[in-house]
């Protein structure tokens, strides 16, 4: 683990205060790590720059926002359409290259052969149509952002499953089946859908930051006395409190990994070129866009035992562990929940898949029977399946992810950092 660094102090308030700049590279839809740096944006009194990635039409078209859709944004907003990725690009006589999986049956996904060459038209495409669309928004941004200010670019794209039904028969298998259903990620991975899954991840999560780092470059230039910074949402595994010691774990089959080392990647690329870039590997949340992950959640329930041993004393603590526990059927306890997930996590089938050196891995039949098992009992220990114990602990996450990201970037020395459990905790312990 010698190229590993984690953020095992609170950092100072860093450069950005009162009249800078936060630059949301990427549109903000639903609750997420993003929102806990709009949070301590606003708190901080910056003055936060929106974008947008635009809409498709029924053609498959990409335009700006319309009127309607851009009053719901507060501003300001730079109306640009931002969309990574190439998967409805238009490309030789298809409306969109996904197109070319519109007769595949979900029963059929492994006899898909790729049309590679087509692909590559398209993922060319795809870059040169975000390229210049980040020219536009560099030049709307320079007539917003004064010169003598510091400014905080956060680039927010993730994920990029190609929008087609023929991709989410497996993909729900490969996460979510067991036994029979059960499908090996690696197959998938490996197959003529996976290989388009994990290109456009690439191009959506990773070369989108790259993109946006070499357009900036005059940005930068022009206000070279003032800190302008960068930062990425990475994930790499966490240190979670297990058996009394943290210790680094993750999620498999964790599609997207690949992507993020590339992430991660460019990030030390800018870097040794002086820029500050930093992408922070933050730790697991349950959200509406990660629930597709079962599983995922596991390691947030120790988040609580972390809470007890960095700050004991708090009232804080004290008040999230008894709003968690009225959030279980009588006769259930945390403990017991915890319990569950510290022995998924140290399994033998669990940790298999989660070797640092190895990262990322694929999943195995007994590691998914054993997350998901698991996970299924948890869920069935709460008294409401839409009020979970992983919510407000979520929240904690990307609460703290904020404040650390945005007391932290621009002055840190690494390209790529852990936020792990103990330093949560501790930020929680700050927070009002």
């Amino acid at each position: 683990m010698s190229s590993y660094y984690a953020i095992r102090e609170l950092p100072g308030k860093g450069p950005f205060s009162r009249g800078d700049y936060l630059v949301l590279f990427g549109e903000l839809f639903s609750r997420g790590y993003a929102n806990g740096l709009l949070n301590m944006a606003k708190h901080r009194g910056l003055t936060v720059v929106r974008t947008t990635v635009g809409r498709r039409e029924k053609d498959n078209s990409l335009r700006p926002l319309n009127a309607e859709e851009l009053g719901a944004i507060e501003k300001p907003v730079i109306n640009v359409p931002l969309e990574a990725g190439f998967d409805l690009e238009a490309v030789d006589g298809l409306d969109a290259f996904i197109n070319c999986l519109k007769d595949v049956r979900s029963s059929e996904w492994e006899n898909f052969e790729l049309n590679e060459g087509l692909m590559e038209k398209a993922i060319q495409q795809g870059r040169e149509r975000l390229t210049k669309h980040v020219r536009k928004f560099v030049a709307e941004l320079e007539q917003i952002v004064p010169k003598d200010k510091n400014v905080y670019f956060a680039h927010l794209m993730a994920g990029g499953v190609p929008r087609a039904r023929a991709v989410l028969a497996p993909m729900n298998r490969v996460f979510k089946g067991v036994g029979e259903r059960f499908c090996p990620s690696e197959k998938f991975w490996n197959s003529g859908l996976g290989r388009i899954v994990a290109r456009n991840f690439l191009e959506v999560s990773a070369e989108s930051y790259g993109i946006l780092l070499r357009e900036t470059a005059s940005f930068r230039e022009a206000r070279k006395s003032k800190v302008i910074a960068y930062s990425g949402f990475g994930y790499h595994g966490t240190e979670v409190l297990l058996k009394d010691r943290y210790t680094w774990q993750s999620y498999a089959p964790y599609l997207q990994g690949w992507a993020k080392l590339r992430l991660e990647e460019i990030s030390k690329e800018w870097h040794k070129m002086g820029v500050r870039t930093t992408v922070y590997n933050c730790p697991e949340i349950l959200t509406q866009s990660s629930s597709i992950f079962q599983g995922v959640e596991l390691p947030l329930y120790p988040l609580l035992r972390a809470l007890k041993r960095e700050s004991p004393d708090s009232p804080r603590t004290e008040a999230m562990w008894n709003h968690c526990q009225r959030l279980l059927k009588p006769g259930k306890a945390l403990y017991e929940l915890m319990d569950l997930c510290e022995a998924a996590i140290l399994s033998p089938e669990v940790r298999s898949q989660s070797v640092f050196e190895n990262w990322p891995q694929h999943n195995s039949p007994k590691q998914m029977e054993r997350l998901l098992s698991t996970s299924d009992a948890i869920f069935e220990a709460h008294l409401d399946l839409k009020n979970l114990v992983t919510f407000p602990l979520s929240e904690i996450v990307f609460s703290a992810c904020g404040r650390l990201m945005m007391n932290d970037v621009g002055s840190t020395s690494s390209p790529v950092s852990w936020i792990n459990h103990d330093i949560v905790a501790k930020c929680f312990a700050e927070m009002q």
